[in-house]
C-alpha cells in the first residue's frame, strides 16, 4: 500500500495513524523490512518523514494460530461482540512463551471466546496488555482489530484506569504519595527490571488503605504501565510487595508462598465501539484475603 506523508513526523506514528495498526505493530513492520520510504527500505521506527515522502508498506496476512485452545475454567467478567474483560488467576501466564506453551490465558481465551483480534500476532491473539504470572486481576481482551487498536491507544495515552491492591512489608511514612522513577532492564540481571537512568518514564500513585501487623494494604494506581512497575517502585521505597520472590528480601518476615500479593482489582476504559466509559472491579483471591485477615491488627 502506498501513502504520501502530508506533514513531517515519525514513521511509526504515521503508520499507526494511517494504516490502522498500533505503534508497536508499526515498529515491527519497519524492523521486518516491510516499509519503504521513497523506494528505500526504512530501518528505524523513529525515521523522520518530510512532507511529500512516499511511504510504501506491506502488512502480511495473519498466520493461523498454532496455539491449542484448552478448556481451562475462565471467569469472564464482561463480554460483547468486540471485547471482553476477564479475570486472570495468580499462577497463570498470560501468553505462551519459552517454558510456558500451554495452560496460559491465551489457551483459555481461544477455547472460551469466539473471536480474538490478530494485531497481537500469533502468540498473543486478543492480548491488549498483560499482568505478571503471580499477579491476579482484570485484563482487557480484544475480539476485533478495531477494538484492539482503540484499547491500545487508550493505554498509550494513559487514559485506562488501572488500580491494584498490594500488601507491602512495613508501614509507610505518609498516607499517600507518588513514585516517579524511570524503569528499564537491570544492568546486571536482564531478567529483572530496575530504576535506571534513561529508563522509560514510570509513575505510580499509592495510598494506604489499612495498616496491618508489620505490613500495609495499599492501593496503587498506574499512570504508566511498565514491566513489574509496582513491584520495582515499592521495593525502591523500601516496602516491597509481600511474597515477591524477585524484588523482596531474601528472608521475608512472613512465609508467603505463591508469589507477590498483588491484585489488579479495578480497570476503567472507554468502550471502543460505544464510547461509553466503563469501570469494572473484582475482589482479590482467597490467598490474598487469607494474608490480609491474618495480618490485621487485633
Amino acid at each position: 500500500m502506498l501513502l504520501t506523508s502530508e506533514n513531517p513526523g515519525r514513521l511509526d506514528v504515521f503508520l499507526s495513524e494511517n494504516a490502522s495498526v498500533t505503534r508497536t505493530r508499526a515498529a515491527k513492520l519497519i524492523k521486518d523490512g516491510l516499509v519503504k520510504v521513497n523506494g528505500e527500505t526504512a530501518s528505524k521506527a523513529g525515521f523522520l518523514l518530510k512532507s511529500g515522502d512516499a511511504v510504501d508498506f506491506e502488512i502480511p496476512e495473519a498466520v493461523p494460530s498454532v496455539i491449542s485452545p484448552e478448556n481451562i475454567p475462565l471467569r469472564i467478567v464482561y463480554e460483547d461482540d468486540c471485547m471482553a474483560v476477564v479475570f486472570k488467576p495468580s499462577g497463570m501466564v498470560v501468553h505462551p512463551a519459552a517454558g510456558n506453551r500451554d495452560g496460559t490465558m491465551v489457551n483459555a481465551l481461544l477455547y472460551q471466546l469466539d473471536d480474538l483480534s490478530g494485531i497481537g500476532g500469533v502468540e498473543r491473539p486478543g492480548v491488549v496488555h498483560r499482568i505478571d504470572k503471580d499477579t491476579s486481576g482484570l485484563l482487557l481482551v480484544a475480539k476485533t482489530d478495531e477494538a484492539h487498536l482503540s484499547l491500545s491507544e487508550q493505554i498509550g495515552a494513559h487514559s485506562v484506569e488501572r488500580a491494584y491492591k498490594a500488601i507491602v512489608i512495613g508501614h509507610m511514612k505518609q498516607s499517600e504519595g507518588d513514585v516517579d522513577a524511570p524503569i528499564g532492564r537491570h544492568p546486571q540481571d536482564r531478567k529483572k527490571m530496575a530504576v535506571v537512568p534513561g529508563g522509560k518514564p514510570a509513575k505510580t500513585h499509592w495510598r494506604v488503605i489499612q495498616e496491618l501487623r508489620g505490613a500495609s494494604l495499599l492501593e496503587c494506581v498506574l499512570s504508566t504501565g511498565r514491566t513489574h512497575q509496582i513491584r520495582v517502585h515499592m521495593a525502591l521505597l523500601g516496602h516491597p510487595v509481600l511474597g515477591d520472590p524477585v524484588y523482596g528480601p531474601k528472608k521475608s518476615p512472613f512465609p508467603v508462598e505463591g508469589g507477590q500479593l498483588l491484585h489488579a482489582g479495578r480497570i476503567g476504559f472507554t468502550h471502543p465501539k460505544t464510547g461509553k466509559r466503563m469501570v469494572f472491579e473484582a475482589e482479590p483471591e482467597e490467598r490474598f484475603l487469607y494474608w490480609l485477615n491474618k495480618l490485621k491488627c487485633e
